[in-house]
């Protein structure tokens, strides 16, 4: 079982990326995707990262609050109006 307070660290941790501050700054700049693709849709998840949003996002836990700070800042970039669905 998972006991610590999740963050957006922990979250990149859980994915296998960099969870260093500079890794996740430098993941979030060069990652940056289009209003129409979902978050989950991005080409740049495995499955197995694409299976844990999905699962986290759905089950609205304490992930399913850091899945939407990630979504918010992968589409800051291309932000017109609106939310991002997942």
């Amino acid at each position: 079982m998972f006991d610590q307070q999740p963050t957006l660290e922990l979250f990149f941790e859980q994915l296998g990326l960099d969870a260093s501050p500079e890794g996740i700054d430098q993941f979030i700049e060069t990652h940056q995707i289009t209003m129409d693709v979902p978050l989950h849709e991005a080409p740049f998840w495995t499955k197995s990262q694409r299976d844990f949003i999905i699962s986290h996002w759905k089950k609205d836990d304490d992930w399913a609050m850091v899945v939407d700070i990630l979504n918010e800042q992968l589409h800051t970039e291309h932000k017109l109006s609106g939310s991002c669905k997942i």
